[in-house]
């Protein structure tokens, strides 16, 4: 195997990447899949004016969630903020701007960005004002389709089960999710991993993610927060 340069590194090293007014994307479901060292750092680095692109907003004290209850986000790209109250009080209050694509939607949005696609076209929500709104269509086939611009960041921050030291990934059953879209569509990206072993150790047919989208590896703290489903 050819000889590479290891892309792992401490929570602190990645520190600069992180600016005010950043486009981050997240990889997580409810907070499964969200990496919660670096999470837990960027409420600890003050960082602010975020605008965020993921599934969802998750709870007030879990996942990315964290972020929006600090009031460290201006605007919210995600499938719906339902399960977290403050996102919904902050957007109704006009402190925070929310823009909703259905979930397969989204998910689609950021693998076209992975990938160089500049829009998907769909039917889904082009006969809702709601979703419609400003959008552009296609007539194709003698019906009208939604154009729907890809998604892209400029740091996307991941979470899996175990990397190699180029950044091969290997995900935690459901807490794949959106991980490995995102990890194609940032121009960055920082992966948080449970586990992290010498390159060549991993199993090739169980990678999911390779490493070439990888920038940065950094070891998990463990979760922090307290499961929705758990309890005292």
């Amino acid at each position: 195997m050819g000889a590479h340069k290891s892309k792992l590194c401490s929570i602190e090293e990645i520190k600069p990447v992180f600016r005010d007014g950043l486009h981050m994307m997240f990889g997580g479901f409810g907070g499964i899949g969200t990496p919660p060292t670096i999470v837990k750092h960027l409420l600890t680095w003050g960082v602010k004016d975020l605008t965020i692109i993921g599934n969802d907003t998750g709870f007030p004290h879990i996942g990315i969630g964290q972020l929006v209850a600090a009031q460290r986000v201006k605007k919210v790209i995600a499938s719906h903020i339902g399960s977290n109250p403050i996102a919904g009080t902050m957007m109704s209050d006009g402190r925070l701007e929310v823009e909703f694509s259905p979930q397969g939607i989204l998910a689609e949005r950021i693998r076209a960005g992975g990938v160089g696609i500049q829009a998907i076209i769909t039917s889904i929500g082009s006969d809702d004002p709601y979703l419609n709104q400003g959008k552009q269509t296609v007539l194709l086939n003698g019906e009208n389709y939604l154009i729907e611009t890809a998604l892209t960041a400029e740091v996307g921050i991941v979470m899996a089960k175990a990397a190699d030291t180029f950044g091969n990934l290997i995900f935690d059953k459901s807490a794949r999710n959106t991980n490995p879209v995102v990890a194609m569509a940032s121009d960055i990206t920082i992966v948080e991993a449970e586990e992290i072993v010498p390159f060549g150790e991993l199993d090739p047919e169980e990678i999911v993610t390779s490493g070439v989208f990888v920038d940065y590896i950094v070891p998990s703290e463990g979760v922090d927060w307290r499961w929705v489903w758990e309890t005292v």
